[in-house]
């Protein structure tokens, strides 16, 4: 069964938040916060809210504000927030609306109405992340596609050149995959892109950037990681790759591998440097690991 949408209810009165969570609790994970600096950590944590219900009137900040806050942060700006007000004044619904509320519960609360909006904006939010998961990854391999890739990749350069952390590009091409798709078809070829895909996906960590890059090719950014480490855990997934055998075909793959330094100002100077490291490493005989 799949895990139940998340709500976070934000209300200072413990008798609001229980009546919120009795009508809910059935059907949604509850988590509840009395105060605004409490919803905004709340709403960072993973797993983040699928749903935020806003008092407007709570305590260190008011719900316009904390909404405001949520709708200029990255990571929590696409949290739907439905406000719960006792007042039902059309100017603060504007104001509401205006701060990038979705809708208005007003109390006293209605049971039926609570439940028919909570539904609406849970399934709004859900066909959401459909089409956002749709458009950032690969559909055959269920990897990060490389529109994506190079969306977020000047980003991870900045972040690690402003924090002066450590960042390895790996760029990898499956030998001879032509000859695969020859031989034995573009079904069985595209069974060989997905078991590779895998072995990528598992031998990496959740702060790691993997995506298909095109065709045979896949790009790995390895974040607080220096080419020492990096080499150690490339070799590693060569390694995999070679005694992987996907369809009883075998397979190996070229790397090339790049340190961030003061000289990449981009994704596209640190991209050239590995492939030009990939470039060497099949040149040398394919199956290898090259630094550039």
């Amino acid at each position: 069964m799949a895990d139940k949408p998340i709500i976070l209810i934000v209300d200072d009165i413990p008798s609001n938040v229980q009546v919120l969570a009795g009508i809910l609790k059935d059907d949604y994970t509850i988590k509840f916060a009395t105060n605004g600096l409490r919803a905004l950590e709340l709403s960072a944590i993973e797993p983040k809210p699928d749903l935020i219900l806003l008092d407007v009137m709570i305590p260190d900040m008011d719900g316009y504000e904390v909404c405001a806050k949520l709708k200029n942060d990255n990571n929590t700006k696409n949290i739907p927030v439905i406000f719960v007000t006792a007042n039902g004044e059309t100017v603060d619904e504007e104001m509401g609306f205006e701060m990038g509320g979705v809708d208005y519960i007003t109390k006293p609360v209605n049971q039926a109405i609570v439940k028919a909006r909570v539904k609406t904006q849970i399934t709004i939010k859900k066909q959401y992340d459909e089409l956002k998961s749709i458009a950032m990854h690969d559909k055959l391999t269920g990897l990060y596609n490389r529109h994506y890739l190079i969306d977020v990749a000047d980003r991870k350069i900045l972040s690690a050149h402003r924090h002066n952390t450590a960042l390895c590009m790996i760029m990898l091409d499956i030998d001879h995959f032509k000859k695969v798709n020859d031989t034995y078809g573009h079904l069985t070829g595209d069974e060989v892109l997905k078991a590779i895909a895998k072995v990528l996906k598992f031998s990496t960590r959740a702060e790691d950037f993997v995506s298909r890059y095109g065709g045979e090719e896949f790009i790995i950014i390895f974040e607080g990681c220096d080419i020492k480490d990096g080499l150690l855990r490339v070799e590693k997934i060569r390694e995999e790759i070679e005694s992987l055998n996907p369809q009883n075909i075998k397979v190996t793959a070229s790397f090339g591998i790049s340190e961030l330094s003061e000289n990449h100002k981009n994704f596209d100077m640190l991209l050239k440097d590995a492939d030009e490291a990939l470039y060497i490493a099949k040149d040398n005989g394919r199956n290898q690991v090259v630094i550039k």
